[in-house]
């Protein structure tokens, strides 16, 4: 019996293993793969406040679990299948066990829609990115495209150009999705480009990526875009599957929550990127981590 069962061990979860478990509650985090989530696999981060020389995101993720478990908090890295949350007394599947507590905190995160392009994986921190305010920096005067056609597309564009040399917007259909307003913004834009009806076939390189195979989506010509890195924007999916049958979401899976993280089920919170937050950042996940377990703690007190 446990206190308090984490799902998901990326930034958010972590921090609210560390609040929680300094604040006496016995924690376990579930995590299927290795700590630190998304933020574990980027190459270099700048923006995390208290490292002005930078940090990599595997050495980040790393430290966020020895503090979490110098400080109390178990580890059983196992896939969550299912859960049960009718009763006061939560009950968590995963494929090996089923663990009770008292409070659940979902921080399983989302993951970013991929292009499945042939070498997509290949180079992924080598010059494709699913995130300009994380690596945008890494490209001052270089030529990067970004995939997608909808605001957070042309959004993160806009965003880009502030490094890059030249952005250029690669959209699978003929329409942009953004909203006018955005996509003239955009257009008045001098280092953005666009190329719409093409969908990106192969990323290419040696080291990092050199070069975008496109296709044309109608005569399926194919044609070269040399190139330095390459920003996928078309959306995330949130890692709600094990809790959709009892947590609220919203129409893109997203787990709704109120100021202080709770979902609709009592004692439960979602924290981090499974909830439709306006920014995916370490830092905003790590605030909702400690948010979460704070609300925890006097919940918990309540009850006793």
């Amino acid at each position: 019996m446990y206190d308090l069962t984490i799902i998901g061990g990326g930034p958010a979860g972590l921090t609210a293993a560390i609040y929680a478990a300094r604040g006496g509650l016995k924690t376990v985090v579930l995590e299927s793969m290795m700590p630190g989530g998304q933020a574990a696999n980027a190459e270099r981060i700048d923006n995390y406040p208290g490292f002005p020389q930078g940090i990599s995101g595997f050495e980040l993720a790393n430290a966020f679990y020895q503090q979490a478990m110098n400080l109390g908090a178990e580890f059983i890295f196992e896939q969550v299948t299912n859960m049960d949350l009718t009763e006061k007394i939560k009950k968590v599947h995963t494929n090996e066990r089923t663990i009770e507590c008292r409070a659940v905190i979902i921080a399983a995160g989302s993951q970013p829609r991929t292009i499945g392009a042939k070498g997509e994986d290949v180079f992924q921190g080598r010059g494709v990115s699913y995130c300009a305010t994380c690596d945008g920096a890494f490209f001052k005067d270089k030529k990067v495209a970004v995939v997608g056609g909808g605001n957070p597309a042309l959004e993160e564009a806009e965003y880009l150009s502030k490094f890059a040399s030249e952005v250029t917007v690669i959209n699978p259909r003929k329409q942009f999705r953004a909203a006018e307003t955005t996509l003239e913004k955009a257009r008045n834009n001098t280092k953005i480009k666009f190329i719409s009806e093409n969908v990106v076939e192969e990323i290419q390189g040696q080291d990092r990526v050199e070069n975008l195979l496109l296709r044309h989506v109608k005569t399926n010509e194919k044609n070269n875009l040399a190139i330095d890195g390459v920003f996928v924007y078309l959306g995330t999916k949130p890692n709600t599957k094990f809790a959709a049958a009892y947590c609220q979401t919203d129409e893109k899976g997203y787990i709704i929550t109120d100021e202080l993280l709770r979902t609709n089920v009592e004692g439960v919170y979602a924290a981090g990127d499974i909830r439709n937050t306006p920014l995916r950042q370490v830092a905003t996940a790590v605030g909702d981590g400690a948010l979460a377990a704070v609300q925890v703690e006097k919940y918990l007190s309540a009850q006793s």
